[in-house]
Protein backbone atom coordinates (compact mmCIF):
# COMPACT_ATOMS: atom_id res chain seq x y z
CA UNK A 1 0.00 0.00 0.00
CA UNK A 2 1.57 3.42 -1.16
CA UNK A 3 2.38 6.01 2.05
CA UNK A 4 1.67 9.38 2.02
CA UNK A 5 3.83 11.93 3.26
CA UNK A 6 2.51 15.23 4.89
CA UNK A 7 4.19 17.99 3.30
CA UNK A 8 3.57 20.95 1.85
CA UNK A 9 1.90 20.03 -1.26
CA UNK A 10 3.94 21.64 -4.27
CA UNK A 11 2.59 22.84 -7.60
CA UNK A 12 3.69 21.51 -10.82
CA UNK A 13 3.07 22.74 -14.12
CA UNK A 14 3.72 20.24 -17.26
CA UNK A 15 3.95 22.11 -20.36
CA UNK A 16 3.78 20.54 -23.90
CA UNK A 17 4.54 23.13 -26.83
CA UNK A 18 2.87 21.53 -30.05
CA UNK A 19 3.37 22.28 -33.54
CA UNK A 20 -0.22 22.92 -34.19
CA UNK A 21 -3.20 23.95 -32.67
CA UNK A 22 -4.93 21.30 -33.80
CA UNK A 23 -2.52 18.86 -32.21
CA UNK A 24 -2.80 17.56 -28.52
CA UNK A 25 0.12 15.96 -26.28
CA UNK A 26 -0.66 12.42 -25.17
CA UNK A 27 2.95 12.43 -23.38
CA UNK A 28 1.93 15.38 -20.91
CA UNK A 29 -1.11 13.39 -19.86
CA UNK A 30 1.12 9.94 -19.14
CA UNK A 31 3.01 12.14 -17.30
CA UNK A 32 0.37 13.50 -15.22
CA UNK A 33 -0.97 10.02 -14.74
CA UNK A 34 2.74 8.71 -13.61
CA UNK A 35 2.54 11.57 -10.64
CA UNK A 36 -0.79 10.28 -9.47
CA UNK A 37 0.06 6.68 -9.37
CA UNK A 38 3.66 6.43 -9.08
CA UNK A 39 4.18 9.34 -6.38
CA UNK A 40 5.06 8.82 -2.71
CA UNK A 41 3.86 12.61 -2.42
CA UNK A 42 1.12 14.32 -3.24
CA UNK A 43 1.21 17.25 -5.92
CA UNK A 44 -1.23 19.88 -7.84
CA UNK A 45 -0.70 19.12 -10.96
CA UNK A 46 -1.38 21.47 -13.86
CA UNK A 47 -1.40 20.13 -17.70
CA UNK A 48 -0.69 23.15 -19.78
CA UNK A 49 -0.87 22.74 -24.05
CA UNK A 50 0.44 25.86 -26.27
CA UNK A 51 2.15 25.47 -29.56
CA UNK A 52 5.19 26.82 -31.55
CA UNK A 53 3.21 29.75 -33.12
CA UNK A 54 2.08 31.38 -29.99
CA UNK A 55 4.52 34.60 -28.53
CA UNK A 56 6.81 32.86 -26.20
CA UNK A 57 5.59 35.92 -23.22
CA UNK A 58 2.24 34.51 -23.98
CA UNK A 59 3.11 30.91 -22.99
CA UNK A 60 5.48 31.86 -20.36
CA UNK A 61 2.62 33.94 -18.79
CA UNK A 62 0.35 31.06 -19.12
CA UNK A 63 2.33 28.93 -17.16
CA UNK A 64 3.29 31.62 -14.71
CA UNK A 65 -0.37 32.39 -13.83
CA UNK A 66 -0.31 29.02 -11.85
CA UNK A 67 2.42 29.70 -9.92
CA UNK A 68 4.16 25.96 -10.09
CA UNK A 69 6.83 25.12 -7.88
CA UNK A 70 8.10 22.76 -10.43
CA UNK A 71 7.74 22.88 -14.67
CA UNK A 72 7.98 19.77 -16.67
CA UNK A 73 8.89 20.78 -20.18
CA UNK A 74 8.76 17.88 -23.20
CA UNK A 75 11.39 18.56 -25.90
CA UNK A 76 11.06 17.33 -29.57
CA UNK A 77 12.42 18.53 -32.64
CA UNK A 78 9.56 20.93 -33.46
CA UNK A 79 9.89 22.87 -30.23
CA UNK A 80 13.66 22.71 -29.12
CA UNK A 81 14.49 25.83 -31.01
CA UNK A 82 12.25 28.05 -29.51
CA UNK A 83 12.57 26.54 -25.68
CA UNK A 84 15.73 27.64 -24.38
CA UNK A 85 14.09 31.82 -24.91
CA UNK A 86 11.19 29.78 -23.22
CA UNK A 87 13.18 29.03 -20.29
CA UNK A 88 14.63 32.00 -19.96
CA UNK A 89 11.47 33.96 -19.89
CA UNK A 90 10.13 31.34 -17.23
CA UNK A 91 12.87 31.99 -14.97
CA UNK A 92 12.29 35.40 -14.94
CA UNK A 93 8.59 35.06 -13.67
CA UNK A 94 9.49 31.61 -11.84
CA UNK A 95 13.35 32.84 -10.25
CA UNK A 96 12.44 29.70 -7.61
CA UNK A 97 10.89 27.38 -9.81
CA UNK A 98 12.63 24.11 -10.62
CA UNK A 99 12.56 22.98 -14.09
CA UNK A 100 12.70 19.49 -15.33
CA UNK A 101 12.90 18.68 -18.85
CA UNK A 102 12.58 15.39 -20.82
CA UNK A 103 11.44 14.10 -24.38
CA UNK A 104 13.63 12.76 -27.21
CA UNK A 105 15.45 16.41 -27.84
CA UNK A 106 16.65 16.55 -24.28
CA UNK A 107 17.11 13.21 -23.69
CA UNK A 108 19.79 12.60 -25.92
CA UNK A 109 21.32 16.05 -25.63
CA UNK A 110 21.29 16.43 -22.03
CA UNK A 111 24.58 18.72 -21.39
CA UNK A 112 23.25 21.14 -23.90
CA UNK A 113 19.96 21.90 -22.04
CA UNK A 114 21.65 21.69 -18.66
CA UNK A 115 23.75 24.80 -20.13
CA UNK A 116 20.59 26.52 -21.01
CA UNK A 117 18.24 27.02 -18.16
CA UNK A 118 17.44 23.40 -17.44
CA UNK A 119 18.09 22.23 -13.83
CA UNK A 120 17.26 18.21 -14.28
CA UNK A 121 16.79 16.32 -17.59
CA UNK A 122 15.29 13.17 -17.28
CA UNK A 123 16.01 10.41 -19.83
CA UNK A 124 13.63 6.89 -20.90
CA UNK A 125 10.43 6.54 -20.06
CA UNK A 126 9.32 9.77 -17.67
CA UNK A 127 5.94 7.85 -15.94
CA UNK A 128 8.39 6.51 -13.07
CA UNK A 129 11.20 8.54 -13.96
CA UNK A 130 9.55 11.99 -12.97
CA UNK A 131 7.25 11.00 -9.96
CA UNK A 132 10.80 9.63 -8.05
CA UNK A 133 12.79 12.70 -9.21
CA UNK A 134 9.34 15.44 -7.47
CA UNK A 135 9.81 12.92 -4.16
CA UNK A 136 13.64 13.58 -4.23
CA UNK A 137 13.39 17.22 -4.53
CA UNK A 138 10.25 17.64 -1.72
CA UNK A 139 11.99 15.88 0.50
CA UNK A 140 11.45 12.17 -0.30
CA UNK A 141 13.37 9.27 0.14
CA UNK A 142 15.79 9.33 -3.01
CA UNK A 143 17.92 11.85 -3.86
CA UNK A 144 17.55 13.67 -7.02
CA UNK A 145 21.42 12.47 -7.89
CA UNK A 146 20.34 8.57 -8.05
CA UNK A 147 17.02 9.40 -10.49
CA UNK A 148 18.54 9.18 -13.46
CA UNK A 149 20.63 6.07 -12.84
CA UNK A 150 18.39 4.12 -11.30
CA UNK A 151 17.76 0.77 -13.47
CA UNK A 152 13.68 0.61 -13.67
CA UNK A 153 11.40 -2.32 -14.59
CA UNK A 154 8.86 -1.65 -16.85
CA UNK A 155 5.60 -0.89 -15.20
CA UNK A 156 2.38 -1.65 -16.75
CA UNK A 157 0.67 1.46 -19.01
CA UNK A 158 -1.15 3.85 -17.02
CA UNK A 159 -4.13 5.66 -18.59
CA UNK A 160 -3.96 9.17 -19.69
CA UNK A 161 -7.36 9.74 -20.36
CA UNK A 162 -9.09 11.41 -17.31
CA UNK A 163 -11.88 13.56 -17.45
CA UNK A 164 -9.38 16.70 -17.55
CA UNK A 165 -7.49 14.98 -21.24
CA UNK A 166 -11.24 15.15 -22.43
CA UNK A 167 -12.14 18.23 -21.28
CA UNK A 168 -8.77 19.84 -22.92
CA UNK A 169 -9.13 17.98 -25.90
CA UNK A 170 -11.70 20.00 -27.77
CA UNK A 171 -11.79 18.36 -30.85
CA UNK A 172 -8.26 18.33 -31.60
CA UNK A 173 -6.23 15.37 -33.19
CA UNK A 174 -6.04 12.67 -30.43
CA UNK A 175 -3.34 10.17 -29.87
CA UNK A 176 -2.73 6.87 -28.32
CA UNK A 177 -0.12 4.46 -28.14
CA UNK A 178 -0.87 0.35 -27.50
CA UNK A 179 2.60 -0.67 -27.99
CA UNK A 180 5.39 0.66 -26.97
CA UNK A 181 9.24 0.63 -29.17
CA UNK A 182 9.90 -1.28 -32.71
CA UNK A 183 11.19 -4.36 -33.65
CA UNK A 184 13.49 -2.52 -36.70
CA UNK A 185 16.55 -0.83 -36.31
CA UNK A 186 16.48 2.04 -38.74
CA UNK A 187 19.57 4.17 -38.28
CA UNK A 188 17.42 7.50 -39.14
CA UNK A 189 15.11 6.67 -35.97
CA UNK A 190 15.11 6.77 -32.33
CA UNK A 191 13.16 4.11 -31.66
CA UNK A 192 15.84 1.49 -33.56
CA UNK A 193 16.65 -1.47 -31.83
CA UNK A 194 14.08 -0.65 -28.48
CA UNK A 195 11.99 -3.61 -28.85
CA UNK A 196 8.09 -3.71 -28.55
CA UNK A 197 6.28 -4.02 -25.74
CA UNK A 198 2.34 -4.56 -26.44
CA UNK A 199 0.38 -3.25 -24.05
CA UNK A 200 -2.94 -5.03 -22.17
CA UNK A 201 -5.45 -5.38 -25.52
CA UNK A 202 -8.65 -5.29 -23.67
CA UNK A 203 -7.46 -1.86 -22.48
CA UNK A 204 -6.32 -0.41 -25.78
CA UNK A 205 -10.06 -1.32 -27.06
CA UNK A 206 -11.60 0.55 -24.06
CA UNK A 207 -9.49 3.89 -24.78
CA UNK A 208 -10.75 3.19 -28.29
CA UNK A 209 -13.84 2.95 -27.67
CA UNK A 210 -13.39 6.50 -25.46
CA UNK A 211 -11.47 8.29 -28.19
CA UNK A 212 -14.19 7.69 -30.83
CA UNK A 213 -17.15 8.94 -28.75
CA UNK A 214 -14.43 12.05 -27.46
CA UNK A 215 -15.67 14.16 -30.76
CA UNK A 216 -12.39 14.23 -31.95
CA UNK A 217 -12.08 14.00 -35.71
CA UNK A 218 -9.20 11.80 -36.09
CA UNK A 219 -7.65 9.56 -33.81
CA UNK A 220 -3.90 8.70 -34.16
CA UNK A 221 -2.11 5.78 -33.25
CA UNK A 222 1.60 6.48 -32.12
CA UNK A 223 2.74 2.89 -32.34
CA UNK A 224 5.81 3.06 -34.33
CA UNK A 225 5.03 -0.10 -36.45
CA UNK A 226 1.54 -0.79 -35.57
CA UNK A 227 1.04 -4.42 -37.38
CA UNK A 228 4.20 -5.88 -36.52
CA UNK A 229 2.12 -8.51 -34.74
CA UNK A 230 0.13 -9.11 -37.41
CA UNK A 231 -2.71 -10.79 -35.17
CA UNK A 232 -2.97 -8.67 -32.93
CA UNK A 233 -3.36 -5.49 -35.14
CA UNK A 234 -5.77 -7.55 -37.24
CA UNK A 235 -8.22 -7.59 -33.66
CA UNK A 236 -7.83 -3.84 -33.47
CA UNK A 237 -9.02 -3.41 -36.81
CA UNK A 238 -11.49 -5.31 -36.64
CA UNK A 239 -13.08 -3.96 -33.06
CA UNK A 240 -12.90 -0.60 -34.92
CA UNK A 241 -14.27 -1.02 -38.29
CA UNK A 242 -16.91 -2.73 -36.01
CA UNK A 243 -17.05 0.52 -34.10
CA UNK A 244 -20.46 2.91 -34.58
CA UNK A 245 -18.02 5.99 -34.91
CA UNK A 246 -17.51 9.42 -37.08
CA UNK A 247 -13.73 9.62 -36.87
CA UNK A 248 -10.77 8.61 -38.88
CA UNK A 249 -8.15 6.57 -37.02
CA UNK A 250 -4.76 6.90 -38.64
CA UNK A 251 -1.96 4.36 -38.29
CA UNK A 252 1.83 3.62 -38.97
CA UNK A 253 2.50 0.29 -40.65
CA UNK A 254 4.84 -1.79 -42.56
CA UNK A 255 2.80 -2.44 -45.85
CA UNK A 256 5.34 -5.62 -46.57
CA UNK A 257 3.97 -7.05 -43.05
CA UNK A 258 0.02 -7.56 -44.42
CA UNK A 259 -1.11 -10.77 -45.00
CA UNK A 260 -4.33 -11.60 -46.84
CA UNK A 261 -6.27 -11.82 -44.38
CA UNK A 262 -5.48 -8.26 -43.36
CA UNK A 263 -5.72 -6.92 -46.95
CA UNK A 264 -9.42 -9.04 -47.08
CA UNK A 265 -10.69 -7.50 -43.89
CA UNK A 266 -9.50 -3.73 -44.72
CA UNK A 267 -11.24 -3.88 -48.09
CA UNK A 268 -14.33 -3.66 -45.98
CA UNK A 269 -13.57 -0.58 -44.26
CA UNK A 270 -16.26 2.56 -44.19
CA UNK A 271 -14.52 4.71 -46.36
CA UNK A 272 -12.87 7.47 -44.64
CA UNK A 273 -12.87 5.16 -40.97
CA UNK A 274 -9.14 3.90 -41.57
CA UNK A 275 -5.97 5.86 -43.20
CA UNK A 276 -2.61 4.01 -42.88
CA UNK A 277 1.01 5.56 -43.22
CA UNK A 278 3.15 2.86 -44.97
CA UNK A 279 6.97 4.25 -45.36
CA UNK A 280 8.99 2.95 -48.03
CA UNK A 281 11.88 5.90 -47.44
CA UNK A 282 14.01 4.46 -50.70
CA UNK A 283 13.23 1.96 -53.34
CA UNK A 284 17.34 2.29 -53.81
CA UNK A 285 18.34 -1.09 -51.79
CA UNK A 286 21.91 -0.23 -50.84
CA UNK A 287 20.43 2.70 -49.35
CA UNK A 288 18.45 0.79 -47.50
CA UNK A 289 20.94 -1.27 -46.48
CA UNK A 290 23.01 1.63 -45.26
CA UNK A 291 20.19 2.76 -43.55
CA UNK A 292 19.49 -0.61 -41.94
CA UNK A 293 16.29 -0.62 -42.93
CA UNK A 294 14.52 -4.06 -43.54
CA UNK A 295 11.68 -4.12 -46.06
CA UNK A 296 9.98 -6.53 -48.23
CA UNK A 297 10.22 -4.07 -51.32
CA UNK A 298 7.88 -6.17 -53.67
CA UNK A 299 5.51 -7.42 -51.35
CA UNK A 300 5.44 -3.38 -49.68
CA UNK A 301 4.44 -2.64 -53.33
CA UNK A 302 1.48 -5.25 -53.48
CA UNK A 303 -0.28 -4.35 -50.60
CA UNK A 304 -0.29 -0.95 -51.21
CA UNK A 305 -1.70 -1.14 -54.80
CA UNK A 306 -4.18 -3.20 -53.06
CA UNK A 307 -5.03 -1.34 -50.04
CA UNK A 308 -5.33 1.93 -52.78
CA UNK A 309 -7.43 -0.25 -55.37
CA UNK A 310 -10.20 -0.56 -52.67
CA UNK A 311 -11.24 3.06 -52.77
CA UNK A 312 -11.63 3.18 -49.24
CA UNK A 313 -8.74 4.09 -47.42
CA UNK A 314 -6.55 6.99 -47.18
CA UNK A 315 -3.18 5.55 -48.12
CA UNK A 316 -0.23 7.79 -47.06
CA UNK A 317 3.58 7.04 -48.59
CA UNK A 318 6.99 7.79 -47.56
CA UNK A 319 10.43 8.62 -49.11
CA UNK A 320 13.28 10.18 -47.56
CA UNK A 321 15.74 11.96 -49.50
CA UNK A 322 18.88 12.40 -48.27
CA UNK A 323 19.92 8.53 -47.56
CA UNK A 324 23.51 6.91 -47.60
CA UNK A 325 24.10 6.02 -51.29
CA UNK A 326 21.20 7.58 -53.09
CA UNK A 327 22.04 10.07 -55.33
CA UNK A 328 19.77 12.43 -57.71
CA UNK A 329 19.05 10.35 -60.28
CA UNK A 330 18.17 7.34 -58.12
CA UNK A 331 15.87 9.33 -55.72
CA UNK A 332 14.49 10.19 -58.92
CA UNK A 333 13.52 6.38 -59.53
CA UNK A 334 12.40 5.64 -56.37
CA UNK A 335 9.82 9.00 -56.33
CA UNK A 336 8.53 7.79 -59.40
CA UNK A 337 8.17 4.00 -58.11
CA UNK A 338 6.37 5.77 -55.29
CA UNK A 339 4.36 7.85 -57.42
CA UNK A 340 3.14 5.17 -59.37
CA UNK A 341 1.46 3.26 -56.46
CA UNK A 342 -1.23 5.58 -56.50
CA UNK A 343 -0.99 6.48 -52.72
CA UNK A 344 -3.48 9.54 -51.69
CA UNK A 345 -0.12 11.13 -50.30
CA UNK A 346 3.72 11.18 -51.25
CA UNK A 347 5.54 12.56 -48.85
CA UNK A 348 8.98 13.85 -49.93
CA UNK A 349 10.87 13.72 -46.77
CA UNK A 350 14.49 14.57 -46.04
CA UNK A 351 16.70 13.38 -43.96
CA UNK A 352 17.21 14.42 -40.43
CA UNK A 353 20.05 13.43 -37.90
CA UNK A 354 18.34 13.56 -35.16
CA UNK A 355 20.47 13.53 -31.26
CA UNK A 356 20.23 9.56 -30.69
CA UNK A 357 19.96 8.08 -34.14
CA UNK A 358 22.89 6.16 -35.65
CA UNK A 359 23.40 7.75 -38.20
CA UNK A 360 23.60 10.79 -36.60
CA UNK A 361 26.66 9.07 -35.17
CA UNK A 362 27.96 8.00 -38.09
CA UNK A 363 27.32 11.24 -40.17
CA UNK A 364 31.17 12.28 -39.81
CA UNK A 365 32.01 9.09 -40.98
CA UNK A 366 29.95 9.09 -43.87
CA UNK A 367 30.37 12.81 -44.50
CA UNK A 368 26.97 13.79 -44.18
CA UNK A 369 26.67 17.43 -43.68
CA UNK A 370 23.40 18.80 -41.33
CA UNK A 371 22.03 21.83 -39.89
CA UNK A 372 23.35 22.44 -36.38
CA UNK A 373 19.39 23.73 -35.45
CA UNK A 374 16.16 21.32 -34.99
CA UNK A 375 15.79 19.84 -37.51
CA UNK A 376 19.09 18.98 -38.03
CA UNK A 377 18.63 18.72 -42.10
CA UNK A 378 21.27 17.19 -44.28
CA UNK A 379 22.82 20.27 -45.99
CA UNK A 380 24.97 17.89 -48.63
CA UNK A 381 26.66 14.64 -48.69
CA UNK A 382 28.87 12.36 -51.02
CA UNK A 383 25.81 11.75 -52.86
CA UNK A 384 23.39 14.66 -53.14
CA UNK A 385 25.24 18.45 -53.05
CA UNK A 386 23.68 21.46 -51.74
CA UNK A 387 22.74 21.96 -55.27
CA UNK A 388 21.15 18.74 -55.63
CA UNK A 389 19.01 19.38 -52.45
CA UNK A 390 17.01 22.69 -53.84
CA UNK A 391 16.13 20.64 -57.16
CA UNK A 392 14.62 18.10 -54.21
CA UNK A 393 12.97 21.03 -52.32
CA UNK A 394 11.42 22.71 -55.05
CA UNK A 395 10.06 19.33 -56.20
CA UNK A 396 8.28 18.69 -52.74
CA UNK A 397 7.06 22.05 -52.59
CA UNK A 398 5.05 21.52 -56.32
CA UNK A 399 4.14 18.01 -54.71
CA UNK A 400 2.97 19.08 -51.45
CA UNK A 401 0.91 22.11 -53.04
CA UNK A 402 -0.61 20.16 -55.31
CA UNK A 403 -1.19 16.21 -55.55
CA UNK A 404 -0.89 15.67 -51.74
CA UNK A 405 -3.72 18.24 -51.45
CA UNK A 406 -6.09 16.52 -54.19
CA UNK A 407 -5.78 19.53 -55.92
CA UNK A 408 -5.64 19.90 -59.79
CA UNK A 409 -5.65 15.78 -59.80
CA UNK A 410 -7.09 15.14 -63.03
CA UNK A 411 -4.75 18.09 -64.54
CA UNK A 412 -1.96 16.31 -63.33
CA UNK A 413 -2.86 13.17 -64.58
CA UNK A 414 -3.41 14.73 -68.17
CA UNK A 415 0.10 16.55 -68.34
CA UNK A 416 1.60 13.18 -67.87
CA UNK A 417 -0.17 11.02 -69.85
CA UNK A 418 0.17 13.71 -72.72
CA UNK A 419 3.85 14.88 -72.59
CA UNK A 420 4.99 11.26 -70.99
CA UNK A 421 7.16 13.33 -68.65
CA UNK A 422 8.05 11.61 -65.56
CA UNK A 423 6.32 12.51 -62.36
CA UNK A 424 9.46 13.80 -60.45
CA UNK A 425 10.34 15.96 -63.92
CA UNK A 426 6.89 17.41 -63.91
CA UNK A 427 7.16 18.25 -59.81
CA UNK A 428 10.47 19.68 -61.21
CA UNK A 429 9.81 21.73 -63.42
CA UNK A 430 6.26 23.06 -61.80
CA UNK A 431 8.27 23.75 -58.53
CA UNK A 432 11.18 25.62 -60.45
CA UNK A 433 7.93 27.61 -62.10
CA UNK A 434 6.18 28.11 -59.50
CA UNK A 435 8.51 28.41 -56.27
CA UNK A 436 6.57 30.77 -54.04
CA UNK A 437 4.66 28.74 -51.62
CA UNK A 438 2.85 32.00 -50.14
CA UNK A 439 0.96 32.89 -52.79
CA UNK A 440 -2.79 32.62 -53.58
CA UNK A 441 -4.34 29.69 -55.06
CA UNK A 442 -5.87 31.31 -58.04
CA UNK A 443 -2.40 32.90 -58.56
CA UNK A 444 -1.04 29.40 -58.42
CA UNK A 445 -3.64 28.06 -60.66
CA UNK A 446 -2.45 30.91 -63.16
CA UNK A 447 0.82 29.46 -62.40
CA UNK A 448 0.43 25.89 -63.05
CA UNK A 449 -1.56 26.48 -66.31
CA UNK A 450 0.89 28.52 -68.28
CA UNK A 451 3.72 26.34 -66.94
CA UNK A 452 1.67 22.71 -68.32
CA UNK A 453 0.19 24.71 -71.55
CA UNK A 454 3.50 25.34 -73.14
CA UNK A 455 4.44 21.41 -72.91
CA UNK A 456 4.86 19.37 -76.07
CA UNK A 457 1.31 17.42 -76.50
CA UNK A 458 -0.99 19.34 -73.68
CA UNK A 459 -3.47 20.54 -75.60
CA UNK A 460 -4.61 24.08 -73.80
CA UNK A 461 -8.28 23.45 -73.96
CA UNK A 462 -8.55 20.14 -72.61
CA UNK A 463 -5.85 21.51 -70.15
CA UNK A 464 -8.70 23.97 -69.06
CA UNK A 465 -11.79 21.38 -68.95
CA UNK A 466 -9.42 19.02 -66.41
CA UNK A 467 -8.61 22.44 -64.09
CA UNK A 468 -12.29 23.67 -64.18
CA UNK A 469 -13.42 20.17 -63.31
CA UNK A 470 -10.55 20.25 -60.59
CA UNK A 471 -11.53 24.08 -59.22
CA UNK A 472 -14.72 22.99 -58.49
CA UNK A 473 -14.24 19.63 -56.96
CA UNK A 474 -11.50 20.75 -54.65
CA UNK A 475 -12.56 23.98 -53.20
CA UNK A 476 -15.86 24.95 -51.78
CA UNK A 477 -16.96 28.54 -51.87
CA UNK A 478 -14.29 30.14 -53.21
CA UNK A 479 -14.32 32.17 -56.60
CA UNK A 480 -12.93 30.39 -59.51
CA UNK A 481 -10.06 32.20 -61.48
CA UNK A 482 -11.06 33.98 -64.11
CA UNK A 483 -8.95 32.60 -66.79
CA UNK A 484 -11.02 29.24 -66.17
CA UNK A 485 -14.50 31.06 -66.07
CA UNK A 486 -16.51 30.59 -69.00
CA UNK A 487 -19.22 33.13 -69.44
CA UNK A 488 -22.20 31.01 -70.48
CA UNK A 489 -25.73 32.04 -70.28
CA UNK A 490 -26.75 27.84 -69.62
CA UNK A 491 -24.92 28.52 -66.25
CA UNK A 492 -28.47 29.54 -64.70
CA UNK A 493 -30.44 26.68 -65.93
CA UNK A 494 -27.05 24.04 -65.35
CA UNK A 495 -27.74 24.82 -61.52
CA UNK A 496 -31.28 24.89 -61.23
CA UNK A 497 -31.53 21.15 -63.29
CA UNK A 498 -28.31 20.33 -60.85
CA UNK A 499 -30.56 21.25 -57.95
CA UNK A 500 -33.57 19.00 -59.30
CA UNK A 501 -31.03 16.12 -59.78
CA UNK A 502 -29.25 16.57 -56.15
CA UNK A 503 -32.34 17.86 -54.07
CA UNK A 504 -30.97 20.84 -52.88
CA UNK A 505 -29.64 24.44 -54.05
CA UNK A 506 -26.97 24.69 -56.80
CA UNK A 507 -25.09 27.96 -57.20
CA UNK A 508 -24.31 29.68 -60.62
CA UNK A 509 -20.55 29.67 -58.93
CA UNK A 510 -20.66 25.85 -58.47
CA UNK A 511 -21.70 25.18 -62.18
CA UNK A 512 -19.43 25.21 -65.44
CA UNK A 513 -19.45 25.20 -69.26
CA UNK A 514 -16.84 23.23 -70.86
CA UNK A 515 -14.87 24.35 -73.91
CA UNK A 516 -16.15 20.47 -75.71
CA UNK A 517 -20.02 22.46 -74.55
CA UNK A 518 -20.47 19.74 -71.86
CA UNK A 519 -21.85 20.87 -68.56
CA UNK A 520 -20.39 20.30 -65.33
CA UNK A 521 -21.78 21.23 -61.50
CA UNK A 522 -20.14 19.82 -57.98
CA UNK A 523 -22.18 18.66 -55.16
CA UNK A 524 -21.09 20.51 -51.92
CA UNK A 525 -22.95 17.94 -50.04
CA UNK A 526 -21.20 15.34 -51.14
CA UNK A 527 -17.62 14.99 -50.29
CA UNK A 528 -15.03 11.60 -50.71
CA UNK A 529 -13.95 10.83 -47.21
CA UNK A 530 -10.84 9.25 -48.66
CA UNK A 531 -9.31 11.98 -50.98
CA UNK A 532 -11.58 14.65 -49.38
CA UNK A 533 -13.13 16.09 -52.75
CA UNK A 534 -16.53 17.15 -53.98
CA UNK A 535 -18.25 15.32 -56.27
CA UNK A 536 -18.26 16.91 -59.97
CA UNK A 537 -20.88 15.75 -62.67
CA UNK A 538 -20.77 16.05 -66.28
CA UNK A 539 -24.25 16.91 -68.34
CA UNK A 540 -23.75 13.18 -69.99
CA UNK A 541 -23.98 11.61 -66.53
Amino acid sequence: MKKWYTVLMKKVVLLAVNAKYVHSSLSVWFLAAGIAHNACLRYDVVVAESTINRPINEIAGQVAAHEPDIVGISAYIWNAQMLPELIAALRGRLPRAVFVLGGPEAAYNEDFWLERGADYVLRGEGEQRLPMLLDALSGGVVSARDVGGLKLQPQAPLNPYSSSYFNALDGRIAYIETSRGCPFRCAFCLSAGSGVRFFPIDAAKEQIRKLAGSGTKTVKFVDRTFNCDRERAYELFEFILNLEAHCCFHFEVAADLFDEKTLTLLAAAPPGRIQLEAGIQSFFLPALEASARQTDIEKAERSIRALVLGQNIHIHVDLIAGLPNETLSEFQNSFDRAFALGAHTLQLGFLKLIHGSLLREQSGALGISFSDFPPYEIISSPWLSAEDLHVLKSAENALRRTYNKSRFLSSLEYVLSATHLSPFSLFRMLGEAAPNSGIPLDAYAMLLFDCFSGLPGVKMDMLLDCMTCDWLGMVKGKNMPLFLKMQDKRRKQIASAAAKRLGHAVSVGETAVLSCGSSVFVDIKDRDPVNGLYRVFRSEE
